[in-house]
């Protein structure tokens, strides 16, 4: 028996959340979901977490406790229901009591994707380096395994930490990098945040005086001295640029340092050296050697790269943030009183009535219950074509309303729209990274010490062992140290990643993490499911075989007049197949189903049937007629479903029922083999003839039929044994065992389907066949640029390094190219977000 529990329960909005042990892959949600729809009455009340082993069943849907706990032992797994207890942000956030009939309240619930945690706001983390820093520092406190990083939002995770005195060692682990951090809040502007923007604008002013300074420096040094004299300074110590302009060197020197000293102060005791350190080590080394123009110049131009980087990666987190804008920040509701008002999303309870306005925002996932509309759904799916929805259709979150008004009831909360959903995991992708980010990470974690020790050794060797003068050399290790900056190399990935990612959230691809990214380049080998992969997963007319000297609009219009008032999804394919030609017939009289058998009727007084092969022997005895024999055999031998149309005892033609073959498919298959992808198979459990006949309409190379989802996984493996990177495409339910196994699970249509969503590594939100080769393309892309980002960068660097050891590289100059790499390799790599972004 369930016992009543003094704190308040877990849900969110309106959910029961329940602890499930054994919970942890797609098979137990189907078991659960045999058990539980039954009981609760429609799927949208039940939602899955099978990573962290939690359900979440919606109180609405009027079902007790100890059932829903009985319900889900019965199927060999144990369920307990989750408390604040449990959760100590949420019991710090929401609070509450248990309520006073037996069954503990509903709240809401914070950071679910994180229960056992604390997710804190990190003011300042703007790159790779400040995370390596955060790492070193905050990782002794917390251990390295707990923490995760999420740069796109400034956001650091920290698994298992909810006790105050950690939270202040945290806090204080931060401070000392010279970034701040705050516990994070859904939504609203914090203190920190508003500090964070003043800082950042503080930063940018500083940078712009810096830069002022050394213009105002540079004039009055020319002025006294000459430009050449200015460019190619004396190294003797006693040539110094007129005091005013070594004023105003020093200014521009200090507003440059201000937010880069405390780092590189930090690696120095650390004994880490980072690209700040190296920047702060360069300008003393010049202004010890009186070079103050190169000094001050190499200080604004860092200034400069930060606030570049800063500034990139701004406009990668309004990208993503433009994602969330796109649904209306507030709802006009109906109240139980037929009163309209406005309020925030925020505010809106789910169950609660919304009035959408021809043109307007649909601002929450929900069920339509009044109106006929078409909605846009592109913003969501990509799809331009919009759809029609009526009552019980169920729209979403930022899709645009057409000319007709809609009432609707909500169904998930402004935080758990299928639209917030979309948006917070491309922010949790960005952290899951890529192997050429992790590659181009280990590169400067080695290369930066490596180029300190030689340009040690550009000052040491030639004085020592050539006969070099002190002060050239000291010089150009000032330079190498500069061209060691990996500010263009660390920068070139991560941002190229997160453009590549928002692109393809634009369009409907929802793309879970940097790696899966990169891996359709690479695939191989492609498995796909038949049934609404290929296929459009209903029936529909594939031929229309007349008889006995009718035409197929004769026999279509007796079809039709017969099944007009049917709802069976093969009366709906004739239904459909008679308005695509233009026939409109009277339903016919007397209408009978015979159940298992077909349905007879009368048209002017004529007695007509549409019925089975089987139907057809029982009514006629033996079919008689060759023609109709052979016919009905080469229906059946395509895989397809035969339905005999008769007129008293005599018949007038066949209809080929089938699961019809995407139009598009044969091309796309075409596509993919022009990509490179050198096996397309596919997968199904229906008979080897229907799958054959459809592999050979649409060209895929192989077929495996008749499988069970265990036999699914079997055939992926030797898929992967052939091939090495395998992608398994499906609707990410039946086929998730599969998808699992493969190198690449990516979910058709998951727009409708949470389960697709949460265990996909990628998921093509429309029912679009033609997104998977632009998706390839889109990675295949994605490579290039990063490619071109890494290669550009080095070859910036090597060939200042020649320059450093042939004696003829400046400072000034060193900066100047590594600046201008870096602001060419950001927006080179922004280009993904806008990135063939046109509907085909």
């Amino acid at each position: 028996m369930f016992e009543q529990t003094e704190a308040s329960a877990i849900a969110s909005e309106r959910r029961w959340r329940f602890k499930v042990h054994g919970l942890d892959c797609q098979n137990e949600v189907r078991l659960l979901r045999e058990a539980l729809i039954p009981l609760v009455g429609d799927e949208r009340f039940l939602s899955f977490q099978p990573k962290h082993g939690l359900l979440d069943v919606d109180i609405e849907s009027g079902i007790g406790v100890e059932v829903l706990i009985a319900a889900i032992s019965a199927t060999g797994m144990s369920a307990e229901l989750e408390t604040t207890g449990s959760f100590a942000e949420d019991e710090a956030d929401v609070g509450g009591c248990s309520g006073c009939s037996g069954e503990p309240e509903p709240v809401k619930l914070a950071l679910a994707d994180r229960p056992n945690g604390s997710i804190f706001k990190i003011h300042g983390m703007d790159c790779g380096d400040e995370v390596a820093v955060l790492k070193r520092e905050v990782g002794p406190v917390v251990g390295l395994e707990n923490l995760s990083f999420d740069l796109i939002n400034g956001r650091m995770s920290v698994a298992g930490s909810s006790a105050a005195a950690q939270h202040a060692g945290i806090l204080k682990a931060v401070e000392r990098t010279g970034m701040r951090a705050e516990l994070w809040k859904e939504g609203g502007s914090s203190a920190g945040a508003l500090e964070e923007q003043r800082r950042r604008r503080v930063q940018a002013g500083l940078t712009v005086t810096s830069g002022a300074m050394v213009m105002v420096g540079f004039a009055i040094h020319a002025r006294a001295n000459g430009f050449a004299a200015v460019l190619h300074e004396s190294l003797a110590r006693e040539t110094h640029p007129p005091l005013l302009a070594m004023l105003a060197y020093s200014l521009a020197i200090l507003s440059a340092v201000r937010y880069v000293a405390p780092k590189a102060i930090l690696a120095a005791r650390r004994l880490r050296p980072d690209m700040n350190l190296l920047m702060l080590v360069a300008v003393a080394g010049a202004l010890g050697i009186g070079q103050w123009f190169e000094a001050a110049t190499v200080a604004f131009f860092f200034a400069l790269a930060l606030a570049l980087e800063a500034w990139s990666l701004g406009r990668a987190r309004r990208a993503v943030a433009a994602l969330m804008e796109i649904a209306p920040d507030s709802a006009r509701i109906r109240d139980v009183t037929g009163v309209e008002k406005d309020v925030p999303v925020a505010e809106v309870a789910v169950g609660t009535h919304v009035i959408v306005p021809p043109g307007g925002k649909i601002p929450l996932d929900g069920r339509v219950v009044a109106g006929t509309s078409a909605v846009n759904q592109a913003p969501i799916t990509g799809e331009s074509v919009p759809v029609t929805v009526a009552q019980d259709a169920v729209v979403y979150a930022g899709t645009i309303n057409g000319m007709g008004a809609l009432e609707i009831v909500t169904t998930r909360p402004a935080s758990d729209t299928t639209l917030a959903r979309i948006v917070r995991m491309v922010g949790e992708a960005q952290s899951k990274r890529a192997p050429t980010e992790q590659w181009v990470e280990r590169f400067a974690r080695i290369y930066t010490p490596v180029v300190m020790a030689l340009s040690l050794a550009v000052f040491l060797v030639p004085p020592l062992l050539l006969g070099g003068g002190w002060a050239a050399w000291f010089y150009q290790g000032l330079v190498l140290l500069v061209i060691a900056c990996p500010c263009a190399l660390v920068i070139s990935t991560p941002v190229s990643i997160v453009a590549g990612l928002t692109g393809a959230a634009r369009r409907g691809v929802l793309i879970k993490g940097g790696i899966h990214l990169e891996t359709p380049a690479r695939i191989t080998a492609i498995a796909m499911d038949k049934t609404g992969t290929l296929t459009l997963g209903r029936p529909k007319v594939v031929e229309l075989v007349p008889l006995g000297g009718r035409s197929e609009i004769e026999l279509l219009a007796v079809a039709t007049a017969i099944e007009a008032r049917s709802e069976h999804p093969i009366a709906r394919a004739i239904l459909d197949a008679a308005a695509e030609r233009g026939v409109d017939a009277v339903p016919a009289k007397s209408v009978t189903a015979l159940p298992g058998q077909g349905v007879v009727g009368a048209i002017d007084g004529r007695e007509v049937w549409v019925g089975s092969p089987g139907y057809l022997g029982e009514r006629l005895g033996s079919p008689g007629d060759d023609e109709l024999a052979t016919q009905l055999q080469r229906i059946a031998g395509a895989g397809l479903t035969g339905i005999v149309v008769g007129e008293a005892q005599s018949v007038i033609g066949l209809i080929a029922i089938g699961d019809a073959v995407r139009p598009e498919a044969r091309q796309i298959v075409a596509q993919l083999h022009k990509l490179g992808i050198a096996q397309v198979v596919m997968l199904t459990g229906d008979s080897r003839a229907p799958a054959q006949a459809i592999a050979h309409e649409t060209g895929v190379n192989e077929v495996y039929a008749e499988l069970l989802p265990e036999q699914k996984v079997e055939a992926i493996e030797r898929l992967v044994a052939q091939h090495g990177l395998v992608a398994m495409v499906g609707d990410g339910v039946n086929d998730a065992p599969a998808m699992a196994r493969a190198s690449l699970g990516i979910a058709m249509g998951a727009i409708g389907s949470d389960a697709a969503i949460e265990t996909a590594d990628i998921a093509l939100m429309q029912d679009d066949l033609s997104q998977l080769p632009w998706l390839i393309r889109h990675s295949r892309a994605t490579l290039t640029v990063i490619r071109q980002n890494i290669g550009f960068s080095l070859a910036v660097k090597l060939v200042f390094g020649g320059l450093t050891l042939l004696g003829m590289a400046s400072l000034w100059g060193a900066i100047a190219a590594d600046v201008g790499a870096s602001l060419l390799v950001v927006l080179n790599g922004l280009r993904l977000i806008d990135r063939d972004q046109r509907a085909r």
